[in-house]
């Protein structure tokens, strides 16, 4: 019976893990106080990006990946990297599997998700980032790509 129990609480352990790593979430959604990710077609973003002179914070994701859920579910709606990231970035985010991600994906030799990009209105990447990030990581990287 001892020997059913652990077996009980370790299958449970692992199944609270997975869930954490792999959580559920829809990428069409911004999160109330996060990030806000922009609807826009691509080339609306760069002539923003131009207009604006800002940069574009581009989230390249594909809906399978665990570490792009979590980005999505815990990172993204961070409070205060999204008040950072919504003054100061052009925010997009694309599924690199479908339609105009996987072009923008091609363009920019992603191989790897995620995979975060900071790219000016003129299309020329400044920044590349891949794996998951916490929202302080995030944070700092946004930061240091202003300075």
């Amino acid at each position: 019976m001892k020997n059913i129990l652990s077996y009980l609480g370790a299958g449970a352990l692992l199944l609270a893990v997975y869930y954490y790593n792999n959580p559920k979430v829809d990428f069409s959604a911004n999160s109330e106080h996060g990030i806000q990710f922009r609807k826009d077609k691509w080339v609306t973003a760069l002539q923003t990006a131009k207009q604006e002179k800002k940069l574009i914070f581009l989230d390249v994701y594909a809906t399978w990946c665990g570490p792009c859920k979590k980005l999505k579910k815990y990172t993204f709606a961070d409070a205060e990297t999204g008040a950072y990231f919504n003054k100061n970035f052009i925010n997009v985010s694309l599924d690199a599997e479908v339609n105009e991600g996987a072009v923008v994906s091609d363009f920019y030799q992603i191989n790897a998700y995620p995979t975060l990009l900071f790219i000016d209105g003129e299309g020329n990447l400044i920044k590349k980032s891949t794996g998951y990030l916490n929202s302080g990581e995030l944070l700092d990287l946004g930061k240091s790509v202003l300075e």
